[in-house]
């Protein structure tokens, strides 16, 4: 892991890097997800079929598409019960932190005005995306079902690639998914699964919002969808800043590094100190602990493209830089962390002290850990209730609100040469 001074041009090299790798996908990725949206659009279950075939080498059709409810049932039920636990202990905690950003309507009364307030509505319908292949990701299925549920949606569907042999479909995916009360489940997944859940199919209804992470394909499809049907946000590579002043253990910064840089190859873990020493500590304890990690080998190609120790001048510089790079999460591994909390400005999630390690977030502390990647933490926000939630304005007027404003609304629209407008206005309150 490259140890670099903030301000050299190696460093100013390594940041450009850094922000290049989530821009906009090669042409040919984009191609062809374009192509296989128009197929699912216009073919519907036939297209869907034949993807899966093609990328997935698995045969559907529309009666194993979609996930038996009786196998999701039994999932949670054959589940080991130690790993139950853990899974209901999560769903509990996220739960519990989700309910605090439930939105509800309101209104008030003005005099001689009216009534005017905000309709909260869930949304009806939403489809959620779950990674397959060698993995299994329950914790997919907890961060972005429950706040959906907290919020009122009553479908919530999934779709997630298919695997071979036994189980199709991870029984860990299965039983998290049995928890939270999801029983539409779908063995499709790429960028095919995203169209379907857009346009729908013979098979799958349309849905109002695609949320869930997947691959660049399946980031790609979310992004030219966006419109057609909502997105959470399109997800890039995943990313950790630490911020360490020596009184935390090497050890722990390194291990938290690496639990970012082995997600995947484009992942990025950056440590910034204002200690040489300590940058030189945290450098050997990576090379330490990386030898001995069974994804050493996604990790080390991680950090030799997006890793490095930067040697700030001091810690409220160390901060000017996390703001500038806007990471996903931000970890403040000092002596008193709360100080550096006012200095904070651009940040996904942000850790406090020795015993907050990321990891924690990751599964059950309470907070989504879905975050804004590459920067967007600039803007946006992790996944939230108000992301399930719509919001329309409401007004009643009466006579006298009207005829109060008819001159300064009539002067607006006249401003504007919208001469209908004003004549809305004055039809109501010129005299019979």
């Amino acid at each position: 892991m490259r140890i670099l001074r903030a301000g050299s041009p190696d460093a100013a090299a390594f940041l450009d890097a850094l922000r290049d790798r989530a821009r906009t996908p090669a042409p040919e990725v984009e191609a062809a997800v374009r192509t296989i949206l128009e197929d699912v659009r216009q073919q519907g279950d036939a297209a869907l079929f034949a993807y899966t075939e093609k990328f997935d080498g698995i045969r559907l059709d529309a009666g194993t598409l979609r996930v038996p409810e009786a196998e999701v049932a039994a999932a949670l039920e054959s589940l080991d019960p130690q790993v139950r636990q853990a899974l209901a202990l999560a769903a509990g905690r996220i739960e519990a932190y989700h309910l605090r950003q439930r939105r509800e309507s309101w209104f008030y009364h003005e005099e001689g005005i009216g009534l005017l307030g905000q309709l909260v509505r869930p949304l009806a319908r939403v489809g959620l995306y779950v990674p397959g292949g060698s993995a299994a990701y329950p914790s997919t299925v907890l961060m972005n079902a429950i706040p959906a549920r907290v919020a009122g949606v009553d479908e919530v569907v999934i779709c997630t690639p298919p695997g071979r042999g036994e189980h199709s479909v991870p029984p860990a995916v299965l039983a998290a998914a049995s928890l939270v009360g999801v029983r539409e489940i779908y063995r499709v997944g790429g960028a095919q699964a995203v169209a379907a859940l857009a346009f729908g199919t013979e098979s799958i209804r349309p849905v109002d919002k695609i949320v869930g992470p997947g691959n660049i394909y399946v980031a790609t499809a979310k992004r030219l969808l966006f419109g057609v049907v909502g997105i959470d946000m399109v997800a890039g590579p995943s990313e950790v800043v630490v911020i360490t002043d020596g009184s935390v253990a090497a050890s722990w910064v390194a291990a938290d590094l690496l639990a970012q840089a082995e997600h995947d190859a484009l992942a990025s873990a950056i440590c910034l100190t204002p200690s040489p020493n300590v940058a030189e500590a945290v450098q050997a304890e990576v090379g330490r602990q990386l030898a001995t990690l069974p994804r050493g080998n996604v990790a080390r190609e991680a950090l030799k493209g997006f890793g490095a120790v930067i040697v700030v001048t001091d810690l409220r510089a160390a901060l000017v830089l996390a703001n500038a790079i806007a990471p996903e999460h931000l970890e403040l591994l000092v002596a008193d962390p709360w100080a550096l909390v006012p200095e904070v400005k651009h940040a996904g999630a942000v850790f406090l002290g020795a015993h907050t390690p990321e990891v924690a977030g990751d599964y059950l502390a309470g907070p989504n850990h879905v975050l804004p990647t590459a920067g967007t933490a600039r803007w946006s926000s992790p996944l939230s209730v108000e992301d399930f939630q719509k919001r329309s304005s409401l007004l009643s007027l009466r006579p006298e609100a009207l005829s109060r404003w008819r001159e300064p609304i009539t002067r607006l629209a006249g401003l504007e040469g919208l001469d209908a407008h004003a004549h809305s206005l004055r039809i109501r309150t010129d005299a019979p």
